[in-house]
């Protein structure tokens, strides 16, 4: 079984990123690196083990591994894609990293977006090594001192119902759970990182991508089952999400078939 497709993003003397992409249901062995590792959040779900204990991770997050602290990963039905940032800190132009632990979860919360950036950053051809340097020391030290995200009562219910229906509106969400829309929506996006429409088109993608790597349906057939209005619908979802439209999602994962 093929576990991953790596991208190689960018590569200093000091620092590289990849992306990685997991098949759905893949086990990444026990694994460490010689420098400390980033590894951003895109899409999909999975397990990790390391020295914090278990933990699911499933929605915009970020985790931060010390150097030769060893972790496993195993992904969910739909897979799993990550941005890893390798760095020497010594390339951070930092005395130290202010991390409390060789092994950091954060997520949702004020930092997920800024993950989400720090990786559109590393991800872009267009900015100097100076500047990656400089935005990537600028993530830790604002992820160190984030402070923990409180998680409402009632989100692992909406969490739930998206599942089932990531088109749910937000009136409906809060009619049955008996609260405020627009207090729902603002409460969401503090505790998850993102907004409903936002999670709504990352569980579409989710599900999208899956068939788009596993199957040689036709990409319109793809886009209805997995909730889209039309094709359109699903390439501007992609790209929002992805970065990248659905047609290269699926060549990434064609020599493999």
């Amino acid at each position: 079984m093929i576990h991953a497709v790596e991208e190689a993003l960018r590569s200093f003397g000091g620092a590289r990123a990849s992306r990685i992409v997991d098949g759905g249901h893949a086990r990444i062995p026990e694994h460490a690196h010689p420098w400390p590792v980033l590894s951003i959040y895109v899409s999909g779900a999975y397990t990790n083990q390391s020295g914090r204990g278990e933990a699911r991770v499933a929605y915009p997050s970020a985790m931060f591994y010390a150097a030769g602290e060893a972790h496993e990963n195993v992904a969910d039905r739909y897979g799993l894609e990550q941005i890893d940032i390798e760095f020497d800190p010594a390339w951070l132009g930092r005395s130290a990293l202010r991390i409390d632990h060789p092994v950091r979860l954060w997520a949702g919360g004020a930092v997920a977006p800024a993950a989400r950036a720090l990786g559109a950053l590393w991800s872009s051809g267009d900015i100097s090594e100076a500047k990656l340097a400089e935005a990537t020391g600028r993530f830790l030290e604002f992820a160190a001192q984030a402070p923990e995200v409180r998680r409402p009562r009632w989100l692992p219910a909406v969490l739930r119902h998206l599942q089932t229906d990531p088109s749910v509106q937000a009136k409906d969400l809060a009619r049955s759970l008996d609260l405020n829309p627009a207090w729902l929506a603002q409460a969401y996006r503090a505790a998850m990182g993102e907004g409903l429409r936002q999670t709504s088109a990352r569980l579409k993608v989710e599900a999208a991508s899956a068939l788009l790597r596993t199957s040689d349906a036709p990409a319109a057939e793809i886009a209805l089952d997995a909730g889209f209005c039309d094709q359109s619908h699903m390439i501007r979802a992609f790209r929002s999400v992805l970065g990248r439209t659905p047609s290269q999602v699926r060549s990434e994962w064609r020599p493999w078939r």
